[in-house]
């Protein structure tokens, strides 16, 4: 009678260990997503994170979030700490003016690669 009791707690106790168990942290798809601009124009980025936190960047590690209309626009640090979307349309390094790059450098949220 003792282990038939000692057997359903151990079974119970299995059972409930099992699905205490949050779910498993996932990565991010790890290759460049290459993303179409209402305009045309091609953004590659990579995703970062996992299920619970997650973020977009553009290929050199500038933070980019969905914008108005379609665009992916790069992120800004507003007045309060929080991250939001700025009104600078994102674009690959190589197409970056020196206008947009000064911007970056002193608004955007640079993320580690």
């Amino acid at each position: 009678m003792k282990k038939g009791i000692l057997m359903i707690a151990m079974m119970a106790m299995m059972v409930l260990g099992i699905n205490a168990q949050g779910p498993a942290k996932v990565p991010a798809y790890k290759g460049i997503i290459e993303r179409v601009q209402p305009n045309g124009d091609t953004l590659r980025t990579y995703l970062r994170g996992d299920e619970h936190k997650h973020w977009m960047m553009t290929e050199d590690g500038w933070q980019i979030l969905d914008g108005k209309k379609g665009w992916y626009v790069y992120a800004k640090t507003n007045c309060k700490g929080e991250v939001v979307a700025s009104c600078r349309k994102a674009r690959n390094a190589e197409q970056r003016s020196k206008c947009e790059t000064k911007w970056l450098d002193k608004n955007g949220v640079k993320k580690n690669l």
